[in-house]
């Protein structure tokens, strides 16, 4: 690896803060020109940071320290703002009010009339009125906890924001564990989509990112159990991370999986109907939801949306198979390699070092590809979503899904057309042409630079 100055990090750093600053005072008219246009900056200025952060063995600490505070700053721009009057959040607010006034959210139409009295002035305008709640028991807990400090949308995005950060303090930990650069996490802390998202708006994806991180973290420090139950809530907290279970095989013992099990079913029970597992309107999302899917558009011409939402958690799940058949065997019990190369013993007196990352040949890929690929044949493709993936894109197997973190941007041209008065419907062409053609032609410059420039057969990539 070259060494690349420390000024041109701080110099796309401070581009990417201006941006992003501009971009905040236009959040009003998210998907506006100027609110696109500043995110566009940021975007590129994002993309040739990870250029630099790639292509240099270690940056001074002082780099990801100012890289922090640049990020701090942003965030505290755009956390200030008030969400959109129908933005997700307002749920959430909802959500948890319910459960603290003793109502079930899968249950409670928020129209209902004989309901109406619930209402806040901050959930009130809350979107999809007519359909109960469809996020999992793990998010409902989550909803609860946030509103018994206050039924506030802006604590709810402190909340997120802190999740964030912790994820970032986890990321430096697993850098550390891994031998791998400090200045790698920034890959994540500067991912526009945080501003936007988390701070923002507010998703409760990021914490899901969280738990997924915690459980790699902990799946890099073999405590075993830890990684189970927080794959377990992970996925309590939205179904997405589900595609990830064929990674853990070997990875944790059947107590470990079937402690996690015991836990997600604990979190079910509160929210019992009559025997009955809750679902909510999650079957009506399938069935209805559409939203930057041309994958899933396509195959909906030929099978019904039950069969393709299935479709892609199996595409989730073989890819994640895949992955797994490729890293070298690694049982729980076994004895493995460490960094050096040098065999540990099996057996009790087997002593091993508190990060051994090859051990449980855990990389991040791993983690970002299923979901990424399951999110390709999704109904609805929300900007959001791709929060989950963020924390495990810190090499370059994953530079096609950075990529795509920032041309999934185009989409937000969509509550523009709508402020406009036009109908909520499906994308205009040009904005799929330009989200995911900037992802193939990455991977055509990524191919032919392969092509062009074979790596060394040990060239590590991640």
């Amino acid at each position: 690896m070259k060494s690349t100055p420390a000024w041109r990090v701080y110099l796309l750093g401070v581009a990417l803060c201006v941006a992003l600053m501009i971009c905040s005072r236009n959040f009003g008219d998210r998907g506006g020109p100027y609110f696109m246009a500043a995110l566009a900056v940021a975007g590129i200025a994002y993309l040739l940071a990870i250029r630099e952060f790639f292509a240099t063995a270690k940056f001074p600490r002082r780099v990801v320290v100012i890289g922090f505070v640049l990020a701090s700053v942003w965030h505290i721009e755009f956390l200030r703002l008030p969400p959109g009057l129908d933005d997700d959040i307002h749920r959430y607010v909802w959500d948890g009010r319910l459960q603290r006034l003793g109502y079930n959210p899968y249950l409670v139409v928020p129209s209902d009339p004989a309901f109406a009295a619930l209402h806040t002035s901050e959930t009130r305008s809350l979107n999809n009125p007519d359909l109960p709640s469809p996020y999992p028991p793990g998010a409902q807990l989550f909803f609860r906890a946030v509103t018994a400090i206050r039924e506030s949308t802006f604590v709810f995005k402190v909340a997120f924001v802190v999740c964030e950060f912790a994820i970032i303090f986890l990321l430096l930990d697993i850098l550390h564990c891994t031998g791998r650069a400090a200045h790698l996490v920034l890959a994540f802390a500067w991912n526009p989509l945080l501003a936007i998202e988390v701070a923002g708006s507010g998703h409760i994806d990021i914490v899901g990112a969280l738990l997924l991180v915690v459980s790699a973290a902990a799946l890099v420090r073999r405590w075993r159990a830890t990684a189970a139950v927080a794959l377990g809530l992970a996925i309590a907290v939205k179904f997405l991370p589900v595609v990830l279970l064929p990674l853990y095989w070997k990875r944790v013992r059947i107590r470990d999986a079937a402690l996690a099990a015991a836990v997600v079913g604990l979190l079910y029970l509160p929210f019992l109907n009559h025997g009955r597992i809750p679902i909510g309107s999650l079957g009506t999302y399938v069935q209805n939801f559409r939203f930057n899917g041309p994958v899933f558009a396509v195959l909906a011409r030929v099978a019904p949306p039950q069969l393709l939402a299935g479709l892609a958690v199996l595409v989730g799940l073989v890819t994640a198979s895949w992955l797994r058949s490729r890293a070298p065997g690694s049982s729980p019990d076994q004895g493995t390699l460490t960094t050096e190369g040098t065999a540990l013993h099996r057996g009790n007196a087997t002593v091993f070092p508190p990060c051994n990352p090859v051990s449980l040949v855990v990389h991040g890929f791993e983690f970002a590809w299923p979901m990424a690929a399951s999110l390709l044949f999704a109904p609805a493709v929300f900007p959001w979503y791709l929060l989950w993936l963020l924390p495990f894109l810190t090499s370059a197997s994953t530079a096609l899904i950075t990529v795509w973190s920032v041309s999934i941007i185009a989409t937000y041209v969509q509550w523009h057309l709508r402020a406009l008065g036009r109908p909520w419907g499906s994308l205009p062409g040009w904005v799929i042409f330009l989200e995911y053609g900037c992802v193939l032609g990455a991977g055509a410059i990524i191919a032919l630079r392969r092509l062009m420039y074979p790596a060394a057969p040990d060239t590590q990539i991640d």
